[in-house]
């Protein structure tokens, strides 16, 4: 009998050493929460595209040269207090048309996770030039994509339910059959024409006057080389581990950032709430009920209004639930519950107060915290329907229900029923063991 390897001193199993060494292996290892990354990435696109195709026959008067905060003044403004907007480079209105047109894709792309990691910058670089341009033209909800565009530069939010995990899975299965990756011709030209645009912009002092920014941007394009260099020459060494190791942590701290600015977010407007003399006498809720401005359906808001409890309690009911959010995190169950009761309001303020881009908003920075098992479960349902719609397409051979889909293929999530049950360690609500495959990570996708 050989001889048994000796513990360190003073540590036990199963002790805090233990714990803490599991821990840091799961924060390192893996990018946590892929589903629900991938559903704010999908629910903020979504917002900021419909957003923009809504105004896009009033573009001009909200963002453009028709607009009252017209071009000399918004210029004053970002060059006072150091805001970024590329709409401050010129005063074209080609200029102004192909922004406007650029965000527009870009929001469609990140909505499908289409290089996710490239279109999140372009993204992000085209909400923070439409906001800035005329900051007076947005609302709570705006505030909310502003930061979340920047959020999502950082995470690895397309490790399913997009076209890059689609991708990643197709030279996953060539790597099986001992082929190399497809060649990557559109991360290679989004790589080359984005450097030059970069370089001219930090040259000519394009970038606002903050430091972060510019540091962001040069970081994400200069470690988009490094991954590829990586990937093409050393796919299984140390190099390849370490970098997947600081997109992790990169990503894992930006997902508890947002979890902490969600619940910063209904702290604060519970609070102040509280601090209200319509609030405390359960009346608040009546007053937008009678506005011309926030009843799209008078009728409706009316019918609502003429009920004195139930004013009441919605008024009594938001305080509470927003309150008492961020204290309920630590209980899964009062969490949830409350989580939905949060959906079920906002959904209620886009359709009694016209507010639907706003409520986009906070149900996508909700997602954050929704149940990875109930994400999973829908992600299955949403699946099975798309396979069934497919199959009574004219011309389209009817396939089997039942046939699984290779985890990430953009066909379902990894861990739908339809192909394998949900890894979690807590009950089918933690999150699932993922590799840290650097999908959709790179600049250049």
């Amino acid at each position: 009998m050989g001889p048994v390897a000796s513990r360190p001193s003073g540590s036990r199993p199963g002790g805090p050493a233990d714990g803490l060494a599991r821990a840091l292996q799961r924060v390192t290892a893996t990018a946590l929460g892929p589903y629900q990354s991938a559903v704010v990435r999908i629910g903020f696109a979504a917002a900021y595209l419909f957003f923009l195709l809504r105004e896009l026959p009033h573009r001009h008067e909200l963002y453009g040269p028709d607009s009252p905060w017209h071009w000399d003044l918004a210029r004053r403004l970002t060059d006072s207090n150091d805001a970024f907007s590329v709409l401050m480079w010129t005063d074209s209105v080609l200029w102004f048309e192909a922004v406007y047109v650029l965000t527009l894709l870009s929001a469609a792309a990140l909505l499908v996770g289409w290089r996710t990691r490239t279109v999140s910058v372009l993204f992000m670089v085209g909400v923070l030039s439409v906001q800035n341009r005329s900051i007076f033209m947005g609302d709570g909800g705006d505030n909310v994509v502003h930061l979340m565009a920047i959020y999502l530069v950082l995470t690895r939010c397309a490790q399913v339910w997009s076209l890059d995990a689609r991708r990643a899975a197709r030279n996953a299965k060539r790597a099986t059959e001992g082929l190399g990756p497809a060649r990557d011709v559109v991360g290679a030209v989004f790589w080359a024409v984005l450097g030059p645009v970069l370089l001219i912009a930090t040259l000519m002092d394009g970038l606002g006057g903050t430091w972060w920014l510019p540091a962001l941007l040069w970081t994400v394009w200069l470690s988009a080389a490094a991954w590829w260099a990586v990937n093409r020459y050393a796919p299984l060494g140390q190099s390849r581990i370490l970098l997947d190791v600081l997109a992790n942590l990169g990503h894992n701290a930006t997902l508890a950032v947002i979890m902490a600015e969600v619940c910063l977010i209904y702290a604060t407007a519970g609070w102040y709430k509280i601090q209200g003399s319509r609030w405390q006498d359960g009346t608040a809720l009546y007053y937008p009920l009678k506005l011309d401005y926030f009843t799209p359906w008078p009728a409706l808001s009316d019918i609502l209004a003429a009920s004195g409890l139930m004013v009441m309690v919605l008024t009594y009911g938001t305080v509470i639930i927003q309150v008492a959010f961020p204290f309920t995190l630590f209980n899964r169950r009062v969490k949830n519950v409350l989580l939905c009761a949060m959906i079920c309001e906002h959904a209620g303020i886009a359709l009694l107060l016209g507010l639907p881009f706003f409520s986009m908003a906070m149900i996508a920075a909700d997602a954050v915290f929704l149940p990875t098992a109930f994400l999973v479960w829908l992600g299955g349902r949403a699946a099975l329907g798309r396979r069934r719609l497919v199959s009574r397409l004219p011309g389209r051979a009817r396939a089997p229900l039942a046939a699984g889909t290779a985890a990430g293929t953009g066909d379902g999530p990894p861990g739908t029923p339809e192909t394998r049950p949900a890894e979690d360690g807590h009950d089918g609500t933690g999150e699932p063991r993922t590799r840290g495959d650097g999908g959709g990570h790179t600049l250049v996708g």
